[in-house]
């Protein structure tokens, strides 16, 4: 989690409050004012209202534009929030409110998930104020949640790659099973017509045999008339 950064605004509120330029119109000072303490009351959208009508009155208050993008930050509107901080960023020549720009801007594209800008932020805001704890700390933090996100896609894409591996290696299973498949209906085919030819000889066999069988029941049959024919001839021949 980002630490708590109030301090930080409030302090800066404070400075911009303080350092208004007596040139200003009072219209746009008292828009501020009322946005400030609208914002310290934490009705944010009501201190985004009035800070954008100290712009309407003055598009060059750079002041009105750091705060409107406070009262963004604070309705977790952090894209709106970090286009405010980058004008404020090219619109004032302090070092200070660049600094507390670009750190802000950081706090707004981490809340948006875009850490690598973030990063970018940090270091730029470090650059103009070194001192700044909240910014070494959310930096380190960054810097942190970025490796475990690197770590993550490189978990994904091996995870990937080796969920293609294995769908590879059972297709090329599928296809040796399918070829010991195809060997084992090739060899059952030769024995089946074998058995077949086996059947088809015994068939034949068969039939040799009971046509013998028929033959030799016809030659016995024969033999019996023969042996009768010449029984009853002897018996006439014996009746003589």
């Amino acid at each position: 989690m980002l630490k708590n950064r109030y301090f930080i605004l409030t302090s800066i509120i404070a400075i911009l409050l303080s350092s208004t330029i007596p040139g200003h119109s009072q219209g746009e000072k008292k828009y501020l004012r009322q946005g400030n303490r609208e914002y310290e009351n934490k009705k944010y959208s009501e201190s985004e209202i009035s800070y954008r009508r100290a712009i309407d009155k003055n598009d060059e208050l750079s002041d009105a534009f750091f705060n409107t993008g406070d009262a963004l930050y604070r309705q977790n509107k952090f894209e709106d929030a970090g286009q405010e901080f980058s004008e404020t960023y090219e619109m004032t020549d302090d070092r200070k409110k660049k600094a507390a720009s670009l750190y802000n801007l950081g706090n707004s594209l981490l809340n948006a998930d875009k850490i690598r800008e973030s990063i970018d932020a940090y270091k730029g805001s470090l650059r103009l104020d070194p001192g700044n704890i909240e910014a070494k700390y959310n930096l380190a933090y960054a810097q942190d949640l970025l490796q475990q996100q690197q770590q993550q896609q490189q978990q994904n894409q091996q995870n990937q790659q080796d969920q293609q591996k294995q769908d590879k290696k059972d297709d090329q299973n599928s296809d040796s099973q399918e070829q010991d498949n195809d060997q084992q209906q090739q060899q059952q085919q030769p024995e089946e017509q074998k058995e077949q030819q086996q059947q088809e000889i015994s068939k034949e066999d068969a039939e040799r045999l009971l046509n013998a069988l028929a033959n030799d029941e016809r030659d016995i049959q024969e033999k019996v008339k023969l042996a009768k024919a010449l029984k009853a001839k002897t018996r006439t021949e014996k009746n003589w």
